[in-house]
């Protein structure tokens, strides 16, 4: 039997950043199981479970100025299912100027001439880099299979990840909370552009009834003359994420708003003065966004069918705590 979940924490260069802002602090969640060693009772470390090994492998890639630890209980959820979930804080570049916590958003290889070329992180690779290179060291040499990842992310981070995942090695799955692929005017793109997304993986494409940060960015995508700003989210399971005879799926949830995904939300950062407040401080939807992914992912990286009937199940009418899904 496993003891829950543990957490290591590392670091690691982000190749083409400038220093400082070059290093991002990672914390590696996975199942553990104690043998009651002096080591452990001295270290705090205890080892991870061999059963269930070769874990796969999430990483889950933050919003602007959303520290790692408000996604620890996604983190949690996930490695108690049996998949290794990595976190991570990397300071860097905003806009004009600005700085704070990033996903790495690589503006260029957004560019009309960039994209597609590379994915739009360096972030992504390091982290995949620095788990690669965990797995050669206790306490999880030897347990960790690099080859079925699930790229995910909340708010710019999910974006990063449904424009990388076609060009990261082992992306069996994608997932992402409050994101988008419409393209910001600044970039380049013809006004309403819609970039291709999750390069042929399966895709979770998850947004809140009630996302007031999205509805405030509405003013960075224009859209054709005179037209009323369309849902973006809905826009990019539409126009960029492929038909998968229903592998694919878009689904809203009831009384959730940007921030659900994010436990315990820091008022003194991001963008929550944004929202409206949400019944339940949204635990309730949060609890539903939880099993949602974790199923998601257990199903495409273990091929789990009994993940597969139960997440059918959530997904099927009248799907209690959604307000719409969809699928294709």
């Amino acid at each position: 039997m496993t003891a829950g979940v543990r957490a290591l924490w590392w670091a690691c260069r982000v190749p083409g950043l400038q220093e400082p802002f070059d290093t991002a602090h990672l914390r590696v969640f996975y199942p553990a199981r104690p043998t009651g060693s002096d080591a452990e009772r001295l270290s705090g470390e205890i080892p991870a479970a061999p059963e269930g090994a070769p874990y796969p492998v999430a990483l889950l890639l933050p919003g602007i100025n959303v520290g790692q630890d408000a996604y620890r209980w996604l983190a949690v959820a996930l490695a108690s299912a049996g998949v290794v979930t990595v976190t991570a804080d990397l300071v860097g570049e905003l806009f004009a100027g600005s700085h704070g916590l990033t996903p790495a958003v690589d503006l260029e290889a957004a560019a009309p001439a960039g994209y597609g070329t590379r994915p739009t992180s360096p972030l992504i690779g390091a982290l995949l880099a620095a788990v690669r290179e965990l797995g050669t060291r206790p306490p999880l040499a030897g347990l960790l299979d690099t080859d079925r990842v699930a790229l995910g992310g909340h708010s710019a981070g999910g974006t990063v990840a449904l424009q990388s995942a076609g060009l990261t090695p082992g992306v069996r799955a994608v997932f992402a909370y409050g994101a988008h692929t419409v393209v910001a005017d600044l970039l380049g793109w013809p006004p309403g552009t819609v970039l291709p997304a999750g390069g042929g993986a399966p895709v979770l494409l998850l947004s809140g009834e009630h996302d007031g940060v999205i509805a405030a960015s509405a003013d960075r995508y224009t859209g054709p003359p005179g037209a009323a700003p369309p849902d973006p989210v809905a826009r990019t399971f539409d126009e960029a994420v492929p038909d998968a005879a229903g592998g694919n799926v878009l689904a809203t949830l009831a009384g959730a708003n940007h921030f659900t995904a994010c436990h315990p939300q820091d008022p003194t950062g991001a963008r929550g003065f944004l929202e409206r407040t949400v019944p339940d401080d949204g635990g309730a939807a949060r609890d539903l966004l939880s099993r949602l992914i974790t199923l998601f992912c257990t199903a495409h990286l273990r091929d789990d069918d009994a993940a597969r009937s139960r997440l059918d199940e959530l997904l099927a009418p009248p799907h209690p705590g959604l307000v719409a899904v969809r699928r294709r």
